[in-house]
């Protein structure tokens, strides 16, 4: 058995592989419900194989969307059919999770297909929230710095979204602080220029992600499985950095997070990334090494072969896919075949499976 199929044991989360589906923005929700596409999106990548599928950054308030078209769970109305979605997931054997989200000052947008830029008045716009009133891109109107009221309301938005997941059937909360989101714009220097508790000192620039997992797992039972998604790195000169990464994923462990999902960029319109296959699995394995907490790797994976070096160098303990799951939503069951591994498939496709002297060929 290879590695990329080997099953993993994290709380009472059992996964039947080391294959997840990353989250990825589909921008194909209205007022955050999730409807047929997302059932048909999410569905058929739990038939191809992967045992753990994260629903895209879902919204814990309407303000906390990047777009109008962007999931939300920021209301009990939005259960009915993420409870669906979760259902079909678990019956194909795979595992729900989402991703609890707030877009801070990269809200009001547009979808990637219509530019993705700032929409400033009319449908579609709303005002923006961020740790300092410092714009994303020039010529988006300023973000409205938040108040220790609006802080705390953040933190509640959390809690009721990990609640609502919960009754939702989700089996994994991710914590989205990467991308130039919310909490990523609270933990780089670039973006947060407060003064108070929340600014300044490292200590005082992760103290929102830190208050935001403790109101998580009020409601969060502690057996369910926690991650944390971060950016490692800015890519850009006086911002975040993977020393920096390194030492948050010091203080997550204890808290009962359970793996950090490495990612990197989205702040800074400055960045300088040296885009390579595989190029983000160093802050996995720094993180790794440093801490020994469980790690996720994410980035222009795109082959078995690939993953299956990445987790026999031990230098993550889950690969998240993307584009490739995106390209080929059974992925999962491809790679199976090119390792060599006689995993099952889905009853309604058996009669597809190649036999086992047909996968001794394909290798």
């Amino acid at each position: 058995m290879s590695k990329l199929f080997s099953p993993i044991q994290i709380k009472n989360l059992q996964l039947k592989n080391r294959i997840v589906v990353s989250p990825m923005c589909q921008y194909s929700a209205e007022d955050g419900f999730a409807n047929d596409f997302h059932l048909v999106h999410l569905g058929s990548r739990a038939i191809g194989g992967a045992a753990l599928i994260i629903q895209e950054a879902s919204a814990v308030s309407p303000e906390g969307r990047i777009s109008a078209g962007d999931l939300g769970i920021w209301k009990d109305e939005h259960l009915p059919m993420l409870k669906k979605i979760t259902s079909f997931i678990t019956a194909q054997g795979a595992v729900a999770g989402i991703q609890l989200a707030h877009a801070g000052r990269k809200a009001s947008a547009n979808p990637p297909w219509a530019g993705g830029n700032q929409i400033n008045e009319g449908p579609g716009s709303w005002t923006t929230v961020a740790p300092s009133a410092i714009p994303f891109h020039e010529g988006d109107r300023a973000p409205i710095s938040l108040d220790q009221q609006g802080i705390d309301q953040v933190k509640a938005d959390f809690k009721a979204a990990a609640l609502r997941s919960l009754s939702a059937g989700y089996e994994v909360i991710e914590i989205h602080a990467a991308h130039g989101y919310l909490i990523h714009q609270f933990l780089s220097p670039l973006s947060n220029l407060r003064t108070d508790q929340y600014g300044g000192s490292f200590e005082n620039r992760i103290r929102l992600l830190l208050e935001v997992i403790d109101a998580v797992k009020e409601v969060w039972p502690s057996e369910n499985a926690l991650f944390v998604r971060i950016s490692a790195t800015d890519w850009a000169e006086g911002g975040w950095t993977d020393e920096e990464a390194v030492e948050l994923a010091k203080v997550l462990k204890p808290l009962g997070v359970d793996l950090v999902d490495c990612s990197s960029g989205g702040l800074s319109e400055q960045q300088q990334i040296p885009v390579s296959p595989g190029y983000q699995v160093q802050f996995a394995e720094k993180i790794k090494e440093a801490t020994g907490v469980l790690t996720g790797a994410v980035g222009l994976i795109t082959s078995a072969k690939q993953a299956e070096e990445i987790l026999d160098a031990q230098q993550a303990d889950l690969i998240f896919l993307a584009r490739a799951l995106l390209r080929d939503p059974h992925f999962p069951l491809h790679a199976a075949m090119e390792l060599g591994d006689d995993v099952p498939w889905p009853k309604q496709y058996e009669r597809a499976k190649p036999r086992k002297k047909d996968l001794n060929k394909v290798n």
